[in-house]
């Protein structure tokens, strides 16, 4: 009885794939191809097959009948099998074999550690441009194996794989152009280099969280290494030291970068941050996902020299000085004094009267709030009026009605007076005239 339940617990993709596109489960619409079971098969009646097949968490182990396979998935592009069993790679090319056209392929999630691919098997895989592994913890000769057998693969996708390190293939992959390798364990730029090397044709490098503690390579290192490269993300990373930044100009055709969560920067303020890593980026027009504007860099440079005009000599860097022949010395800023203003007022309730500071950027409403916490007045309600020291024989007292309204639109000075009263409610309220 145990063996035949343990039998019974082993799904195969075709046991999958019929149950969720069959007409009860799958509603017939767009882009979804009816597809008559082939003579013999299991499967009844028919299927509502789309070209993008979604089979994540469905408890896949095997891959079931490679002749229904075929007859189902010949206009499959795109497949989904994260979150599945599959843990030998023989069945997973026996579903791949059978879908002649497969572009994209996710196996993220699924048990791969310890299980190696043959290079006899990995032939099937020649049309898969995309393919995603994150957390298979699939090994470095496996991989290896996958990119020599898939001539035409521009995406890989190996997050949360558990590398500390980076196996060197043999053979390089020269049309990849993507490769996301987050929320790893590399540390040493040594295991960095080695994707230029394995993927000459690289534009954009995804290194975010990782502890990848520097750009440890010379200007022609990083050039011949990453010919290609556009894009690199180092968001958390373990960078330190503001060489490392400089060292990203050599990348010859880099445009974009991102280092967000990086040590070096814990220091500054979010508009320094920014600021002073565009302008040590000349080449880059986009900067932790938002573009750069030429006012932009600009202002940016300008920062830069003025934050390191009064360092020593021999500590600016040599893009301090092209940016001086650039723009000239320039004058330090003239301060500004932004804080809130505020001003002493005497506030009066019944015979009580207290000194009170008020901010004047805060609203009627703000004062209200704090009047009443502060002198302990009632809650059900307060009318403030503002008189005016000098004007009050004049003007009298001004009620100040609007709660949204900022105080120092009632240009309130020191020594003025703000009177509170309590509201009264009036016994006609609720009746008409």
């Amino acid at each position: 009885m145990d063996s035949s339940s343990d039998e019974e617990e082993v799904r195969t993709f075709i046991q999958v794939l019929s149950e969720k596109y069959s007409p009860e489960n799958f509603p017939y619409g767009q882009g979804v191809v009816v597809m008559p079971s082939p003579p013999g098969s299991p499967v009844k009646d028919r299927l509502f097959l789309p070209s993008i097949l979604v089979l994540s968490d469905s408890g896949i182990r095997r891959a079931g009948d490679r002749s229904d396979i075929a007859a189902f998935c010949g206009h499959v592009i795109e497949l989904d099998l994260s979150h599945n069993q599959l843990d030998d790679w023989t069945e997973i090319c026996d579903i791949v074999s059978n879908i002649p056209h497969l572009d994209f392929l996710n196996l993220s999630m699924n048990p791969l550690s310890g299980v190696e691919l043959e290079p006899s098997l990995a032939e099937v895989f020649p049309r898969v441009r995309q393919l995603v592994l994150i957390n298979t913890q699939i090994s470095w000769d496996s991989v290896h194996t996958l990119t020599q057998h898939t001539p035409e693969l521009e995406e890989l996708f190996l997050c949360l794989n558990g590398y500390n390190t980076v196996s060197e293939s043999q053979t390089s992959c020269p049309s990849l152009r993507l490769l996301q390798i987050t929320d790893n364990q590399l540390q040493e730029w040594a295991e960095v280099r080695k994707f230029g090397q394995m993927y000459p044709s690289l534009r954009t490098l995804v290194l975010a969280n990782n502890s990848v503690g520097s750009v440890g390579d010379t200007r022609d290192g990083l050039q011949q290494l990453f010919p290609n490269l556009r894009s690199i993300n180092l968001n958390n990373s373990g960078l330190s030291k503001w060489e490392d930044i400089e060292r990203l100009n050599f990348f010859p055709k880099l445009e974009e970068v991102k280092a967000k969560g990086i040590p070096l920067l814990q220091t500054y303020t979010t508009h320094e941050r920014r600021s002073l890593l565009l302008a040590q980026l000349p080449s880059v027009v986009l900067l932790n996902g938002s573009s750069v504007s030429n006012g932009e860099r600009e202002d940016a440079e300008r920062l830069f020299i003025r934050y390191y005009q009064d360092s020593p000599q021999q500590e600016l860097s040599e893009r301090y000085h092209v940016l001086v022949s650039k723009y000239g010395p320039l004058a330090p800023l003239a301060e500004v004094d932004l804080s809130p203003r505020s001003t002493m007022v005497d506030v009066r309730w019944g015979d009580r009267v207290e000194a009170v500071s008020l901010q004047l950027e805060q609203t009627v409403g703000d004062l209200k709030k704090r009047l009443r916490a502060l002198l302990q007045l009632p809650s059900s309600g307060i009318r403030l009026f503002y008189i005016n020291r000098e004007m009050s024989s004049v003007v009298g007292p001004e009620e100040l009605k609007c709660g949204s309204r900022a105080l120092h639109s009632y240009s309130i000075r020191d020594g003025d007076e703000i009177l509170v009263v309590p509201k009264v409610k009036s016994r006609c309220s609720s009746s008409g005239p």
